[in-house]
């Protein structure tokens, strides 16, 4: 898409006023409503299970939904530990979470990116093309630096990146995160139901934090591998 240098389209300007609409839309929705006491385990578990053996399925079309309309992903991804267990809820947690990635970066590109070009111009261009060649491993790095999921996701479709370098980044970024998330979740679930409170004294739990808190270091340690001379 290209640069406006004289002021911007109506068009462009109507696109991008929907998006507010939806992103204010959303806040509304999940601030002022009942929405907000209806994202709990109890709920979705009765939704999943009126679904039968589409239960995984419907479970990642929320949470990829959700996650379009800017409810913070760490919430599902949460609630996905505590209905199907710590190894099968990070797969729908992952899938999940990279269907709603893809569905926010296709919104905030047709809504937003006109819009943001055409006000920002030679501005935006000189970041741009340095993220649109180094597109994957920009998304990479801010994805596995554990950046703010949702946001980031309309952050990034206002920019060149390629939709491709940006769902691949997201996929492999996030692997870790939600991960270990998942994984203690569903440690303090089995403590709770089974009153097993000593295994969170254990190397699983130990093993899931550091799984966690490493995830913020991948990015220095792949920068300081790559300067290392030959």
């Amino acid at each position: 898409m290209g640069y406006l240098k004289r002021g911007f389209s109506r068009n462009a300007l109507t696109k991008f006023l929907g998006l507010i609409v939806l992103a204010a839309g959303a806040f509304s929705l999940y601030r002022f409503t009942s929405l907000k006491e209806m994202i709990t385990p109890q709920v979705v578990e009765a939704i999943l299970d009126g679904s039968g053996l589409w239960a995984p399925v419907v479970f990642m079309m929320l949470e990829a939904a959700a996650i379009t309309l800017f409810v913070p992903a760490s919430i599902l991804i949460v609630l996905a530990a505590g209905l199907f267990g710590a190894y099968w809820g990070f797969l729908y947690a992952w899938i999940g979470a990279w269907i709603g990635a893809g569905c926010a970066f296709q919104v905030g590109r047709t809504l937003g990116r006109d819009f943001v070009a055409a006000i920002l111009g030679e501005r935006l261009k000189r970041y741009d093309d340095v993220i649109e060649k180094n597109g994957f491993r920009t998304v990479l790095y801010l994805r596995l630096l554990n950046a703010p999921f949702t946001p980031m996701n309309y952050a990034l479709s206002l920019t060149k990146v390629h939709f491709n370098d940006f769902l691949l980044g997201t996929g492999l970024g996030v692997m870790v995160s939600v991960f270990a998330i998942t994984f203690l979740s569903g440690m303090l679930k089995d403590a709770w139901i089974y009153g097993r409170w000593g295994d969170l004294l254990s190397f699983k739990i130990l093993f899931g934090i550091l799984l966690y808190v490493s995830s913020f270091f991948i990015p220095l340690i792949i920068k300081k591998m790559k300067r290392r001379p030959k």
